[in-house]
């Protein structure tokens, strides 16, 4: 239950965010009617006249839009810029969100203007990268605080406008039943993701050869021990606001100029950064660019207080640029407290801490959360191994039928291995699945899994009872600083990257960067295109002028290119894309084409017709794309003007869409082992139904690329992610077609996510109900041959064909079918009437199809697996098994909301099958099996 208070907190922190977000009445207009003729005289330093031509185009020019800019109460007032000016001041003002009142009894969301690590070569470049990406929270608090249900004080804070981030997902534990030795982890605290702050990485030593932790060769080892508490006396206490030192006075006015920054925020309202920016008018941009980098800085460190000289900063700044990023010793020689904040830095694990994952914002789009958090029930399969025991955190209260169905389904095991459909076990004991008690605490805060369980005590001291004198770990969702609290609370290492790392190489335009240091095939396009927060001080409406600026150039230079996509940084799910046609809508698209085929590929570069075409395009761009851009989730974003105001404020990438009408999408799946040994461990095809940039399901394993070439790709992605610290599960997308002039297969890496996917969740469960094995390496799937293929054997011995060691097996699988009738049939009704119309899963064949039930309250949404021994076969028995699901829940009066349909002409589309042929399936026999019984 909310504590008192809590409403209107709610209320002012929806007022900060609505506020915070409106570039409107925050300048002054800027009066541009001179600049045409003056392009030296931007900040941005533009070269030609046609790019200076560009900006005049896009710049808003009618009386209410430059009525909408100004604000009679405004700090800081735009000059005009004149014929006699070189260098045009270009500043804003940089105000800080209200301050809120005291919080009381829910887990703490400090303000999100905490910067991202940047390392070396992944430090983004360019006019938009001033302030670097500040989305990680504060350290989380790696003790085990009292039940949130209980009012307590907390400091107050001010929230700024940036977007909170945090991640869902699922946490297991895995254990050695047979060990009962007490655990040999060192007394350090943290996970065992590698430090940030080296491009080689840091992987952690090879675990004892004693190790039956993992399924794999190796056991979780730990590396960068944090530092449980804060003992040294320049740390203030977290429940008091640090307090700047006393200056002693001076006559020079310089030193009244000093910034106090404050948990890695500049108190920009203090009388010393308002006298600084007076005085520093012209440097202004470069110092606030410092000024960012520095509290970047500080905050990844968690120091807690920090005084900057000014006389120093307004020195020190002048000597860099504005994209440039300083050394740490350049901010370090700024400060007065130099020494103090040295020690910080030297604390091992620091550098460590920070937020991650998904933002509030962002998990507040997500329908159904605690539904998408649970559907990874596969992990439950990882008792495969006899030496692992699986604890699943469920973000669901499971009732006793949905439990009894998975003891079932993983009971069948013995069942598979022998082939006798009696021989059934009672696992239970191999596997818990426990639900946190805070899941209902929060929820107005779409709180993710981790969250929820460190705020659960009672099933803290539970997991902490079950994994005693054990060794275990913890395999995390999407990773977040709660995972490491937990971690912290059961004296477990955690396998998975840092928060802030995971949060740095999980953007659009963090995995772009890994997908260069690994040297691997991109599309064409353009990232690091930072979000407005980023670029405001320095000049309104420049982030839209580059995102423009961009597009023109990638369409300029890849004329073939038929279709752009545009992607926001942290969205999920293909939530923030979206798609335009720009060659086929461009007015001047004939003239552009005749030009460019007529100047051929190397003259077109460097000719004047090029720098035409620039400006052409560009003046067509911005009403282009209003009328022609396509959301893909166009309930959130019924417009591009919606799309785009998010868009600016996330940043984000432009890209090709490939050259192809024909494309396949596929994911595979790697593990990075704390030793730095890599493998890969799944990988299949996608399916869509519910668009092309929406994966919904995956056909296991990928036939669509040779596995040689697959393997090449993901084992330099490996090695770039292992070179920054990355470790454990991560999952690759690529994207393969035929390129319609050379009718070769190209194939482009266009996405890294930090996680454990749900495709590997979908693939342990194929391995579990066939007792077969996957070669990533060849993309073979085999299991033990069935009876039929035994008496098969048996004939084949009589003759002269050796018999085969293996069956081939090949499984069609998705987590996303939803269907709004389900809420009208019991799940022992749905079983029943499939096992009557022949859907289910034979044990003798190890083939068929089987169900994953995530929850009873709604069930609305559920996972089906379909395994067979061809690809064809099982796609068309999938597509069966959806008809018969919608016929059976279904009135002709009431077809109800659903996505089977989509999924259906997918299938269609893969195998080329016609919409006569679907009538077809229900002629074909139906399907011979063993369906699971409640």
């Amino acid at each position: 239950m909310a504590a008192p208070g809590a409403g209107q907190v709610q209320e002012d922190l929806h007022k900060v965010k609505m506020e915070n977000i409106n570039l409107k009445g925050a300048v002054e207009a800027v009066d541009i009617s001179d600049l045409r003729t003056a392009p030296e005289r931007t900040e941005l330093g533009l070269k030609q006249q046609v790019e200076m031509d560009i900006k005049i185009m896009l710049v808003p020019e009618n009386v209410e839009n430059k009525a909408a800019l100004k604000h009679q109460n405004d700090e800081t007032r735009l000059p005009l810029i004149t014929k006699k000016r070189s260098a045009p001041l270009c500043s804003q003002k940089t105000g800080k969100g209200h301050p809120v009142s005291t919080l009381c009894a829910f887990p703490a969301f400090p303000s999100t203007d905490s910067p991202l690590p940047q390392l070396g070569e992944d430090t983004p470049k360019g006019a938009l990268s001033l302030t670097g990406q500040r989305l990680i929270l504060p350290a989380a608090k790696v003790t085990l605080q009292a039940p949130p249900g209980v009012p307590k004080a907390a400091p107050s804070r001010e929230f700024h406008r940036q977007a909170q981030k945090s991640a869902g997902g699922q946490i297991s534990s895995r254990l050695d039943p047979g060990n009962t030795d007490p655990p040999t982890f060192p007394n350090s605290k943290e996970a065992i993701y590698g430090t940030s702050s080296s491009s080689k990485g840091n992987i952690a030593p090879p675990p004892p050869s004693s190790s039956g932790v993992s399924t794999r060769t190796s056991k979780p080892v730990r590396t960068n021990p944090a530092q449980q508490g804060e003992s040294e006396g320049q740390i203030p206490s977290q429940t008091q606001p640090p307090q700047a030192p006393p200056r002693q006075s001076s006559q020079d006015p310089r030193s009244d100029w000093d910034v106090v920054v404050c948990h890695g925020t500049a108190d920009q309202k203090a009388p010393g950064f308002l006298a600084l920016k007076q005085h520093h008018p012209l440097s202004w941009g470069s110092i606030v660019a410092f000024l960012e980098h520095a509290e970047k800085l500080l905050k990844d460190s968690s120091v807690p207080l920090a005084t900057i000289s000014g006389k120093k900063l307004a020195r020190v700044a002048s000597d860099f640029e504005l994209d440039e990023n300083p050394p740490e010793s350049a901010i370090l020689s700024v400060l007065e407290n130099q020494s103090a904040v040295e020690k910080i830095l030297n604390r091992p694990g620091r550098r460590s801490r920070g937020r991650g994952g998904y933002s509030q914002h962002i998990r507040e789009h997500i329908p159904d959360l605690a539904v998408q958090q649970n559907m990874q029930m596969g992990r439950l399969c990882d008792i495969l191994d006899a030496n692992v025991d699986v604890i699943y955190i469920c973000p669901l209260a499971l009732s006793e039928e949905l439990l009894h169905y998975y003891t079932r389904l993983l009971g069948l095991q013995a069942a598979v291995r022998s082939g006798n459909p009696q021989a059934r076990a009672d696992l239970r004991a191999r596997f818990r699945i426990l639900t946190p008690e805070a899941i209902d605490s929060f929820p107005q805060h779409h709180t993710c899994l981790a969250t929820q369980l460190k705020h659960s005590p009672r099933t803290v001291q539970m997991i902490q009872r079950l994994i005693r004198s054990r060794d275990a770990y913890v395999v995390g969702g999407v990773p977040h600083a709660d995972e490491l609290a937990v971690a912290d609370m059961l004296d477990v290492p955690l396998l998975g990257p840092g928060p802030q790392l995971a949060q740095l190489y999980s953007t659009k335009s963090g995995t772009k960067r890994i997908f260069a240091s690994a040297g691997v095939p991109t599309p064409p396009g353009e990232w690091d295109l930072h979000s407005r927060e980023q670029v405001s001080r320095v000049c309104p409406g420049v982030l839209i002028y580059w995102v423009i600026g961009a597009l023109s150039r990638l369409v300029v230079d890849n004329v073939e290119v038929q279709r752009w996509v545009l992607k926001m940084n942290d969205e999920c799910g293909g939530n923030g894309t979206a798609y335009c046609d720009v060659i086929s809508h461009l007015e001047c698209s004939h003239w552009l084409q005749k030009e460019w085929q007529s100047h051929g590929p190397e003259r077109w570069s460097k000719s004047q017709a090029r720098e035409l075409a620039l400006v052409r395009i560009s003046q067509e761009l911005p009403g282009l794309l209003a009328q022609h851009v396509q959301p893909v989730n166009e309930k959130r974003f019924p417009t591009w003007e919606k799309f785009l105001q998010t868009f600016l404020t996330q940043g984000g990438v432009i890209e090709a869409f490939p050259l192809s009408s024909t494309v396949t999408n596929l994911t595979v799946d790697l593990l990075i082992e704390p030793t730095g040994e890599m493998s890969i461990v799944s990988s299949g095809d996608q399916l869509h139904a519910e668009g092309p940039f929406r994966s919904s399901g995956t056909t296991i394993p990928q036939r669509s690329v040779d596995p040689a070439l697959l393997n090449s790709l993901c084992w330099k992605i490996g090695d770039a992610c292992r070179s920054k610290g990355v470790l454990g599960y991560l999952s690759v997308d690529f994207v393969a077609f035929t390129h319609p002039q050379t009718m070769e297969q190209q194939v482009w890496a266009t996405d890294l996510e930090l996680c454990y996917s749900d495709q590997l969740a979908l693939t342990q469960l194929v391995l579990y109900l066939t007792d077969g094995n996957v070669d990533c390496g060849s993309s073979p799937l085999e299991a033990p041959p069935g009876s039929q293929a035994v008496k098969s054997q048996r004939i084949q011995r009589e003759g002269t064909k050796p018999p085969a060691l293996g069956s081939p097996r090949c499984a069609v699988a998705s987590t996303q079918l939803r269907h709004s009738n389900l809420a009208g049939t019991s799940y022992s009704l749905l079983l029943q009437s499939c096992k009557a119309r022949g859907v289910g899963f034979d044990l003798q064949e190890k083939q068929g199809t089987v169900f994953l039930l995530y929850e009873d309250q709604k069930r609305h949404r559920l996972g089906m697996i379909t395994i067979g021994e061809d690809l064809q076969g099982v796609l068309l028995t999938f597509a069966r098994n959806l008809f018969i699901i919608h016929q059976e829940i279904s009135a002709p009066n009431m077809q109800g909301e659903t996505n089977f349909k989509m999924a259906i002409q997918d299938i269609e589309a893969i195998l080329g099958v016609t919409a006569e042929n679907k009538l077809k399936w229900e002629e074909e026999q139906p399907w011979e099996a063993d369906a699971l019984k409640e």
